[in-house]
């Protein structure tokens, strides 16, 4: 499921990593329609202490441990990369390539690549050729 966080960005650009956390998690989970504490259900957490545990987290009062990073990507059905990503262009890019399959991960990778090695003028005219073909 790829849903563009443009419309769940914080009103602020979050600067230090646990506050990119926070508003990556408050996005993902609006996104998906989770409550906190459905949220830490899914994370395996106890019901009772669910949503406190995801309150803290989005409030940046207590930090994300690795393992439950990657509880809480496998619990909101987002790669891990996602909660991490400094930008929305950034997180609009990993949801997008986390729906496709591997081979197409490969290929999707392959092509940026191709236009990040173009010189800026050709890599332009390439990206606005691709992007005339979603207008």
């Amino acid at each position: 499921m790829h849903a563009c966080t443009a419309s769940v960005q914080p009103v602020t650009t979050p600067t230090t990593p646990r506050a990119i956390v926070a508003a990556r998690l408050r996005q993902a989970r609006i996104l998906r329609g989770f409550s906190q504490r459905e949220v830490g259900v899914r994370m395996g957490l106890d019901k009772d202490t669910a949503s406190a545990r995801i309150s803290r987290y989005e409030s940046e009062s207590m930090t994300v441990s690795l393992e439950a990073l990657f509880e809480l990507a496998q619990a909101l059905d987002v790669p891990p990369a996602y909660l991490l990503a400094t930008t929305p262009a950034m997180a609009d890019a990993i949801l997008a390539l986390g729906v496709q399959s591997e081979t197409q991960q490969a290929k999707l990778s392959q092509a940026l690549e191709g236009l990040a090695a173009l010189p800026p003028g050709k890599r332009k005219q390439a990206i606005d050729r691709l992007l005339a073909d979603f207008t």
